[in-house]
């Protein structure tokens, strides 16, 4: 059978991880947080880094054994620590689905950019939309070509964004008006926490770097350290951009613009500077969309390994090294999504499904050295144990902490509407979406299992 092929050097890593991250997450979800809690966000940005290093201390652990050279990722790691595949195959499935959710997502949110670029009277809905389809499949054929394709072009958009980001800040650091920053925490201590869920949207999505390990060179020893170099770099960038961004134009005026930073850059730059910040947006975006493409089809190779999916989606190209089934599967779900509006339906699990995910890997960690000894003792990353068991504490107890904050928000929704009022609005919590999902994965996955006995 043809394998993953290694074209991803640490270049492409890092361009990998930074791309997903800078994303939609600061050109879009940090100015609709404004409304929570105000220009307290930039705070909020930060404070989120510490349970996110903590999270990925996991990571770096499992990467550094012999897991670290397939894109198994949380599945491989829960599922090889606790010895049993149920718990394993529930997240992965729930992750595959936020993925696709964050996809469409993602395109419609670079089409959002990239019609900013046309004439006014082309920024239209139709062209919105085919633009946004176009990307998916754009994006769809570069994966298809190969994995060196993915990375080439990722390394080369990120660094236009990049320079976008230098054109952005330095300039707008001169051009903040401390007025705008007050008051700071505009609906106290619990709009401050209510803020926190949305914002971690910024940093969700930062372990598909993990479904990259089938296809990096030497992927036990580059892996770990550029969970950590990675994620501070991007910290910076988010605090840097936010702090701009709502110094130089109030809060109220970024909650609605389709494109904030474009507007941003609009109130002190020269308008083709202003115009590259715009394209800045669209590369973000695009690395954002370039990554999330990947993450579905790696993970779906070893739930077919594990006789969890069909083979068929698992099959890879002898010309290109590349499941061209699992990434054309993948499309047609995004674009199935796009074009029927229904985006929300997979999305609005997307931070809750994540987190929980993350709880539960941490819980690995915690226990990894007791529960799976022989894959404890070829852990290779310079990680002190009492390290690792503080960075697990600190994680289980962040998440849980985050996930309490949704269930607590979902619960006011459920007592004050009708499950008819909801689903009439579109607007099904994210526990009813989850719990949906979360019984049709269960269902998939006493099929597979059902399959495998009568085999």
């Amino acid at each position: 059978m043809a394998r993953l092929r290694r074209d991803l050097g640490t270049l492409e890593s890092y361009a990998a991880l930074v791309g997903i991250l800078i994303g939609a997450g600061i050109f879009k979800v940090t100015s609709e947080s404004w409304a929570l809690t105000g220009p307290s966000v930039i705070l909020a940005q930060a404070a989120l880094l510490l349970p996110i290093l903590a999270t990925s201390v996991g990571y770096s652990v499992f990467l550094s054994t012999p897991l670290g050279t397939e894109p198994g990722g949380e599945y491989t790691h829960i599922s090889r620590t606790f010895g049993g595949r149920g718990v394993a195959f529930l997240g992965a499935w729930l992750k595959i689905i936020s993925y696709l959710g964050a996809l469409a997502f993602l395109a419609l949110g670079f089409a959002d950019y990239v019609v900013e670029l046309f004439p006014a009277t082309a920024r239209t809905a139709p062209i919105r939309t085919a633009m946004a389809v176009a990307s998916l499949v754009l994006f769809f054929f570069v994966h298809a070509a190969g994995v060196r394709w993915f990375g080439r072009i990722q390394v080369a958009m990120v660094a236009l964004l990049g320079l976008s980001v230098a054109v952005l800040v330095l300039p707008g650091l001169f051009a903040i008006h401390p007025a705008y920053y007050r008051p700071f925490f505009t609906h106290g201590a619990s709009g401050f926490a209510a803020a926190l869920p949305p914002l971690f949207f910024l940093y969700a999505g930062f372990e598909s770097l993990a479904q990259t390990a089938g296809e990096v060179k030497d992927s036990r020893r580059r892996l770990p350290g550029i969970f950590l170099r990675g994620l501070l770099a991007t910290a910076v960038v988010y605090v840097l951009m936010s702090a701009v961004a709502f110094g130089a134009l109030p809060g109220e005026r970024l909650q609605v613009s389709p494109a904030p930073m474009t507007e941003v850059g609009a109130r002190y730059l020269h308008a083709a500077a202003a115009w590259f910040v715009t394209l800045g947006a669209v590369m973000a975006l695009a690395t954002s969309l370039n990554a999330t493409m990947l993450v579905p089809s790696r993970m779906a190779l070893v739930l077919v390994r594990d006789g969890l999916a069909p083979e068929w989606i698992g099959i890879i190209s002898d010309r290109t090294g590349t499941p061209v089934f699992g990434l054309a599967l993948t499309l047609a779900v995004s674009l199935a999504l796009v074009l029927s509006g229904q985006v929300s339906l997979a999305l609005n699990i997307a931070v809750f499904a994540l987190v929980a995910l993350y709880l539960l890997h941490s819980v690995a960690l915690l226990l990894l050295p007791r529960w799976n000894p022989a894959l404890f003792a070829t852990v290779e990353a310079p990680i002190p144990l009492w390290v690792q068991r503080v960075a697990a504490v600190v994680s289980i107890a962040s998440m849980a902490g985050l996930l309490a904050i949704q269930l607590h928000a979902d619960a006011a929704v459920l007592r004050s509407t009708t499950l008819r009022e909801r689903a009439a609005m579109h607007q099904l919590t994210t526990v009813e979406l989850a719990a949906a999902w979360g019984v049709l994965g269960l269902v998939l996955y006493a099929a597979a299992r059902r399959r495998q006995s009568e085999a």
